[in-house]
């Protein structure tokens, strides 16, 4: 019998675990949705416990129907950050989530003081409450818990890679993969260990901190599921995107589209120097680092569950394709959804979201097709400044949940002028766990050879002519007034 790797797909908002064969089929799934906590405006957070009681119940899950895997892969939402007891193994506090804005006057500081072209220098990224470290200092500083942890030695701080892996191993293991490690604004990009100067300069104790392992190979086991099963390999989300999506090679670009969107271009062996704001983060480590440039853009279906949610103008997200092809376009409506700042290229902690244009005339169906053309806009923002960067691609692979939608497809295609090519199996964050993990674990040599076996695309979209330079006219207006 073929052996089966369990990919644990930890997001911002659902846990899931699937077995996939060597293949690249998903043999058998389970996800649970996960709670968004929202205690003042700009704060996310989310609950260690309930991530931890979900990601058990969906391996368990997926294990009742498959039997015995070989590995298991495990991939996270990055930059949020857990805190927990090393002698209980129980959460402190609530985990801070990466979208989190409380710590925006912390990293204004740092910045108005000249420490940002330093911090660049040494970790690929810039200075934003996006990050972890100075979620770490503002916990430090303003919960007791975790600073009297902290005192008498007890603090274990981590992303969610470490967190699960500490909770897998009953505590025997505290750990993260350097992708994860590198979105921290603590670890050094070129050495990959954490840097004694940062520490101090965010207020972290090095002594919580986890060590920074390869993201393939024997990194821990578990015991929790009868016979010991290896932990072989990890990467944050959009790391393991990447690698689900093939990109492999210098100058192959991906682009995410879940709750936020990210777009990842392989950068080769070296770190990059970004021109155009944006970041230099690690791509993988197996037998070697490889290295990325990253736009990121905080909301992509984060402004689709919105509509749904917040406004009820929407039953379900799939009705969002008939709706936005329902009219010939957005009516002059243009939606620019900033609800967590501005991301790539702008770094605007304090911006908010806007909705302009509106009339008597404008209908649901309008701002439903405003909300999905803003995802062509910001990505083509990504575009342009991976452009003076050097980076200009013919073909952009996209993946996430919103990709099911042919419309969002296709006017991506037509916003940015590029052909889009969509996967087979569009859950490339956990492929690429499951491929790392199959590395990890000795089933091929290698990620290339692993990509030819489990990674096929399935639909390409053609870019149509149309007003791509008014609609581009019409959302640097909206983002101008956004950033005014």
């Amino acid at each position: 019998m073929q052996p089966l790797i369990l990919a644990i797909d930890e997001g911002t908002t659902s846990t899931r675990a699937l077995a996939f064969d060597l293949n690249g089929g998903i043999v058998a799934s389970h996800g649970v949705a996960l709670t968004q906590h929202y205690p003042q405006p700009g704060w996310v957070e989310h609950d260690a416990d309930e991530i931890w009681e979900h990601t058990l119940a969906s391996i368990q899950t997926v294990l009742a129907e498959v039997g015995r895997v070989a590995a298991i892969g495990l991939t996270n939402q990055r930059e949020t950050i857990a805190f927990w007891s090393r002698a209980s193994g129980r959460p402190l506090a609530p985990a801070i989530v990466w979208q989190d804005r409380r710590t925006a006057d912390i990293t204004a500081r740092l910045k108005a003081g000249g420490q940002e072209p330093a911090v660049q220098a040494a970790t690929g990224l810039l200075l934003d409450p996006y990050f972890s470290a100075s979620k770490i200092g503002w916990a430090l500083a303003h919960w007791p818990a975790v600073a009297e942890a902290a005192a008498r030695g007890d603090l274990a701080v981590g992303t969610i890679d470490s967190w699960l892996v500490w909770k897998l191993t009953e505590g025997r293991t505290h750990i993260s993969d350097a992708t994860n490690a590198s979105r921290t604004l603590l670890m050094d990009l070129k050495t990959r260990q954490w840097r004694p100067d940062l520490c101090a300069l965010f207020g972290v104790p090095a002594a919580a901190l986890p060590a920074i392992v390869p993201s393939a190979g024997a990194l821990a086991e578990t015991r929790l599921f009868g016979a010991p099963i290896p932990i072989t390999g990890i990467a944050g989300d959009q790391q393991a995107a990447s690698i689900g999506q093939a990109c492999l090679s210098p100058g192959m670009v991906k682009t995410t589209y879940g709750t936020g969107i990210f777009m990842l271009a392989h950068a080769g062996a070296a770190p990059p120097i970004s021109r155009s704001r944006l970041l230099a983060t690690l791509a993988a480590e197996t037998d070697a680092p490889s290295y990325a440039l990253e736009g990121s853009i905080f909301i992509g279906g984060d402004a689709v569950k919105w509509l749904r949610d917040g406004l009820g103008i929407l039953h379900t997200a799939a009705e969002s394709e008939a709706l936005a092809a329902s009219v010939a376009d957005s009516g002059g409506v243009t939606f620019v959804p900033a609800f967590a700042g501005l991301g790539a290229p702008h770094w605007n902690p304090r911006a908010t979201g806007m909705l302009t244009g509106i009339t008597g005339g404008t209908t649901r169906a309008h701002i439903v097709r405003a909300t999905l053309e803003a995802m062509g806009m910001q990505t083509a923002d990504l575009l342009d400044a991976m452009a003076g960067d050097g980076v200009r691609p013919g073909v952009m692979k996209v993946d996430g949940g919103m990709v099911a939608n042919n419309w969002l497809c296709q006017d991506l295609a037509d916003a940015t002028g590029l052909v889009v090519e969509r996967p087979r199996c569009i859950e490339t964050t956990a492929m690429g766990a499951a491929m790392l993990a199959a590395v990890g674990a000795g089933h091929f040599a290698d990620l290339t050879v692993a990509a030819a076996a489990m990674v096929a695309p399935d639909a390409r979209f053609e870019p149509r002519e149309g007003d791509r330079a008014g609609r581009r006219a019409a959302w640097a207006a909206a983002i101008a007034k956004v950033l005014a």
